[in-house]
């Protein structure tokens, strides 16, 4: 049972690392394999990342060099691609457009046929992992803005997935048509805050808006939060091993709490 990454992320603190360091430790349980964050300061995004646990991974140093008020973070089992420090997210590239970082939960099962696609069209892959196909998907978009161009490529993943990217202006927030994989949103002061469990925010001290929905796109930047979608909603389907093997007991997932979802199990 190895699709059990956690994500996070946040927009509008000056503590950004360290809030993103903290809200992995809440999201430890779902993953040991890797750890990463990337923050943003509004002109570059600088990454920290490793192998084995968050404590392993980070110090006070790492954290206080990476200075920004907007990140994105990761905490890694195996989904598709195995190990290896390259595909230990969040996945970051740059490019002559504009720079991002994509920190994913969840597995594509249309990923290898997509990469295929894309390598026929001269797609150069830097890991194994499925996340870095949506990025590709991204980059070949006609479309613009930055949003449709996102739009566009969530729209041809087919599977599980609740994923966020990070550019030096917004950070896209987007969950799967049918809800497979967790994530809600939150706040902590005038900052907006993201994690694939509610756990994460009470670690930090913020506050629970809602889940975000199946099919959802949120984009969130200096000048607030917008609310689009990508595809319209399907058949709810939460992944009921969240609630048996992979949720933390006191996380609330889509509105249940999985300690009382055990005990009426």
């Amino acid at each position: 049972l190895n699709e059990e990454c956690g994500v996070f992320g946040i927009w509008g603190n000056p503590n950004a690392s360290h809030l993103s360091y903290y809200g992995l430790h809440a999201l430890q349980h779902r993953g040991q394999e890797g750890a990463g964050i990337v923050v943003t300061d509004g002109t570059r995004l600088h990454p920290v990342k490793g192998e084995g646990l968050v404590n392993d991974v980070f110090n006070e140093t790492k954290l206080r060099a990476a200075t920004g008020h907007a990140a994105i973070a990761h905490v890694r089992y195996p989904t598709a691609g195995g190990g290896g420090i390259e595909n230990v997210q969040p996945l970051l590239f740059r490019s002559s457009t504009g720079s991002l970082a994509i920190a994913h939960n969840g597995n594509l099962v249309n990923a290898n046929h997509l990469k295929q696609f894309l390598e026929r069209t001269g797609s150069l892959f830097n890991s194994t992992s499925d996340t870095e196909v949506v990025v590709h998907l991204i980059k070949k978009s006609k479309h613009s803005p930055f949003r449709s161009q996102v739009k566009e490529a969530l729209s041809l993943l087919k599977g599980a997935f609740s994923l966020i990217i990070l550019t030096n202006n917004q950070m896209v927030v987007a969950r799967d048509r049918n809800g497979l994989r967790p994530l809600a949103l939150g706040k902590l002061g005038d900052a907006y805050v993201v994690a694939s469990e509610t756990s994460a925010f009470d670690l930090i001290g913020a506050e629970y808006v809602r889940d975000v929905e199946p099919g959802e796109l949120l984009i969130i930047s200096d000048k607030g939060i917008e609310v689009d979608r990508f595809a319209e909603k399907d058949r709810r389907a939460m992944c009921a091993m969240e609630y048996v093997y992979f949720g933390r007991p006191d996380s609330n997932i889509d509105g249940v709490n999985v300690h009382m979802a055990r005990k009426r199990v």
